[in-house]
């Protein structure tokens, strides 16, 4: 009767186009009552789910992000790959897929890598011979990276969900998860996921003839010379570093990721403050009032999933959905596939953070059994979210990207098929080759991370 109450609810919220996170909340709300539960407790759940000192992050890389998108750190980046490979065939849209991945670290989140680049790049495109549906889709789909970067809030959020994570995989004990471990672990496939990007747009590119004239006739920029390429890339560096001073900052144990975070935020303003002179008072109070929302949101995400994950927990749901999985089949190749098709599933409904934060206390401990270890499955987990980000109905980052592009969602999705076929061959090589994802964290810090 509780499970109906619970799931019928949140369907219904839904429906009606009630937010998430009230939607969650509600829901939640609603069961209490019918257990006849105190509702003081509930309110304890949320508080204590977001009264946690490692979600201090989460704030100061918002904001970090938001100073390098109104200091105008993404026209440089934005610049840089143009001159690069601005004269290929679809020479923009093969820019645009670099300078979103790159700003993607810059700024930790597709959203606002998808309004920064979209903002610039899309009505560029539309006027020099590109469709809008091609420009959309090359935006908002290599701006998905920005979930796996050094710079997300997301990787945060799971590594407090996953901290419970216990057990022993190949002779090694397993407890919690390492942020240091997450940042590097998404290198590796950021960067084929750009690979197949760029494969994506040019063929595209070449399949549709972009760009062309109003007379069908084709047009390709020229190259600038390594001189202007070399210009733009000194130029869009000091943006880059930071990726660099958190990684650098991490890896040497200067910093927690917390304080990492800070000092990302204090690098930005002197960056786009002093270095730059970008920054005006006004983008300043733009940039705060916008990280201010955006953290609101994510918190009030953060304590209604907690109150969520309890209500799961009294109702014995993981064990439930575990026991079902495990009767279901035994293949550890078979059991990994069916989490990740529940999780794309997900990711049709849910934001990221809530996404994150629900379906890790279900999924990872039955990860465990199978032999993928908690940096992977977190790996694993973004990649499912971030998929979900583009995918409508919810589909946030698309909303933008379309928004931008003034088409429908319904018109973008009809090509973008190429771009989701890259997002799923990467989450089936993090899935099914532990290196992918292992590798360069295991490299960096000595020892083997899982």
């Amino acid at each position: 009767m509780e499970l109906a109450v619970l799931c019928l609810s949140f369907l219904l919220c839904l429906v009606l186009g009630v937010p998430v996170a009230f939607a969650i909340g509600l829901s939640c709300l609603a069961t209490f009552a019918v257990e006849g539960l105190p509702i003081a407790t509930a309110m304890q759940m949320m508080v204590s789910g977001m009264n946690v000192f490692s979600f201090l992050a989460i704030p100061f890389f918002i904001f970090s992000g938001e100073l390098m998108l109104h200091g105008g750190i993404a026209d440089k980046i934005m610049n840089f790959a143009r001159s690069l490979v601005g004269h290929w065939k679809g020479g923009l849209g093969l820019a645009n897929v670099m300078a979103s991945t790159l700003f993607g670290g810059v700024s930790g989140s597709p959203v606002a890598d998808t309004s920064a680049m979209g903002g610039v790049m899309i009505p560029i495109m539309k006027r020099e011979g590109y469709s809008a549906a091609y420009a959309v889709n090359v935006t908002t789909h290599a701006s998905l990276t920005g979930a796996l970067m050094p710079t997300s809030h997301n990787m945060i959020i799971y590594a407090f969900a996953a901290q419970a994570a216990a057990g022993v995989i190949g002779g090694h004990v397993i407890k919690g998860v390492s942020i240091g471990d997450l940042m590097f672990a998404g290198l590796v496939p950021v960067f084929w996921i750009m690979v197949c990007m760029l494969g994506a747009a040019y063929w595209q590119a070449v399949k549709f003839g972009f760009p062309k004239r109003a007379d069908g006739t084709s047009m390709v920029e020229r190259f600038p010379g390594w001189t202007a390429v070399l210009h733009h890339f000194i130029a869009s560096v000091p943006g880059l570093m930071v990726i660099a001073v958190i990684l650098a900052c991490v890896m040497l144990g200067i910093t927690t990721a917390t304080e990492a975070a800070a000092i990302a935020v204090a690098y930005s303003l002197c960056l786009t403050g002093l270095i730059y002179r970008t920054m005006t008072l006004d983008k300043l109070v733009k940039a705060l009032a916008k990280a201010a929302k955006t953290t609101g949101v994510i918190l009030l995400l953060i304590g209604v999933s907690n109150m969520l994950r309890w209500q799961m927990a009294y109702l014995e749901i993981p064990e439930t959905i575990e026991a079902a999985l495990l009767q279901a089949t035994k293949e550890p190749w078979l059991m990994l596939l069916y989490i990740n098709i529940i999780q794309i599933f997900l990711g049709i409904f849910l934001d990221m953070a809530a996404h994150i934060l629900i379906t890790t206390p279900l999924f990872l401990p039955l990860a465990i059994q199978m032999g993928v270890g908690p940096v992977q499955f977190g790996m694993m987990l973004l990649l499912n979210c971030a998929l979900g980000l583009v995918h409508p109905p919810v589909g946030t980052v698309q909303f933008v990207g379309c928004a931008i592009g003034n088409i429908s969602i319904g018109e973008a999705t009809k090509t973008a098929w190429p771009y989701y076929l890259a997002i799923w061959i990467a989450i089936n090589l993090v899935t099914y080759v532990p290196a992918f994802s292992t590798w360069l964290p295991s490299l960096i810090t000595g020892h083997p991370v899982l």
